[in-house]
């Protein structure tokens, strides 16, 4: 039966807030691996969420600025590859079903639980909230876990620092069955194969690429913004000279080249050097100048991204086009959550209308009550008489 629960088949779901346009950050943590899942044909389900509502928590006072960026968030998906034939491209908002499955799964888990998630810490100070956090920012690994589990996601890719999360999520769907039976489905993360992916650093040498740190090179980025927002990137402050020996470690504009370029690129644009490996050699010993490299970083990304633009480019001359790819998504989305919703509705004895079992053996219990009155009722009014 289609609502029972499938262990068999292999689902990814995965998203991203929409409150700015996705980033390199987001394309080697997790954009650039979705494309490769989904040419590669391994999953029986693939869902990738436009999370306006989980935005929406920490930018309820603007929400034109969540509403405005649904649709480069749209575009961006369409010009990285996704293609909206293998994998369902859906709105948060537009799936009823995920805000009745929260709030069952806010009674699993305590406030503590809440507080003590590594990564709501770190992003309620990241934003500075203090005392004053939105309860909906707060509940996000509620909110996500009934995400992922309405679709019965085996497989979420996202990046490192969402590990706590998925934990999270299943202790949450461990609590269910243990009380309900074995109705939500367990997940497990995917992570970035390649180290360096996991978390690229800002073109400032912060830690994390951030849309509020203005520290980002855009998908949506055109060639000479990305030549200048390359030429700006922190290198190794030590290497004061061409000749000085240069530190490739930590280096951004190093860590950059980990996560993109080729052996092919090499041949491409610096065939003075086979492959990356020759290249920080020469820079560790020094000799080679920090401009040298950057401009052929600059490169790279632009002969990556490219091909987004140009892709890009199409789907924008065509917005109402992608509109519709969004609301045929979410309606199949919408349609798929509601299977999993029936089942724990069932699960948790809640199915009143549809229970006739239920109402059946209450209407006897009624009617045997109704008859012992009844014979009361007669057996009084014979004993006065």
């Amino acid at each position: 039966m289609e609502n029972e629960i499938n262990q068999q088949k292999k689902i990814m779901l995965t998203g991203d807030r929409p409150t700015g346009k996705l980033h390199l950050g987001h394309y080697v943590g997790s954009l650039r691996r979705r494309v490769e899942l989904q040419n590669a044909g391994g999953f029986d389900e693939m869902y990738v969420m436009i999370a306006d509502t989980q935005a929406l928590t920490d930018n309820f006072g603007v929400p034109q600025k969540v509403r405005d960026n649904i649709i480069e968030v749209a575009l961006d998906y369409l010009s990285v590859g996704l293609d909206p034939e293998k994998v369902t491209i859906f709105v948060q908002s537009r799936v009823p079903e995920l805000f009745e499955l929260t709030c069952y799964y806010l009674d699993l888990v305590t406030l503590s639980r809440l507080e003590r998630n590594p990564t709501v810490k770190n992003e309620i100070q990241l934003r500075q909230f203090g005392e004053s956090i939105p309860a909906g920012f707060l509940t996000y690994p509620v909110s996500q876990t009934a995400d992922i589990t309405a679709f019965d996601a085996t497989i979420v890719p996202v990046g490192e620092d969402q590990e706590p999360m998925i934990e999270q999520c299943n202790e949450i769907v461990k609590k269910f069955n243990s009380l309900y039976g074995e109705t939500l489905t367990p997940t497990k993360i995917m992570e970035p194969e390649n180290e360096v992916c996991k978390r690229l650093p800002g073109t400032d040498g912060k830690a994390k690429m951030s849309k509020s740190l203005g520290n980002c090179i855009y998908l949506s980025d055109d060639e000479d913004t990305v030549n200048k927002k390359v030429k700006t990137m922190f290198t190794d402050p030590t290497h004061l000279k061409v000749e000085d020996p240069g530190h490739t470690e930590g280096n951004p504009v190093f860590i950059y080249l980990t996560a993109f370029a080729t052996d092919e690129h090499f041949k491409k644009f610096w065939p003075e050097y086979k492959n990356l490996d020759e290249l920080k050699a020469h820079y560790e010993r020094g000799g080679l100048g920090d401009v040298s490299v950057k401009n052929f970083l600059a490169k790279v990304l632009n002969d990556v991204l490219n091909p987004i633009r140009e892709r890009r480019r199409k789907y924008e001359a065509d917005i109402p086009g992608v509109y519709k790819i969004l609301e045929e998504g979410s309606k199949k989305a919408e349609a798929r959550a509601s299977i999993t919703l029936n089942r724990v509705r069932r699960a948790l004895g809640i199915c009143y209308f549809e229970d006739r079992k239920l109402i059946e053996k209450q209407s006897k219990a009624f009617k045997k009550k109704l008859a012992q009155e009844e014979a009361l009722r007669a057996y009084k009014e014979k004993q006065k008489k």
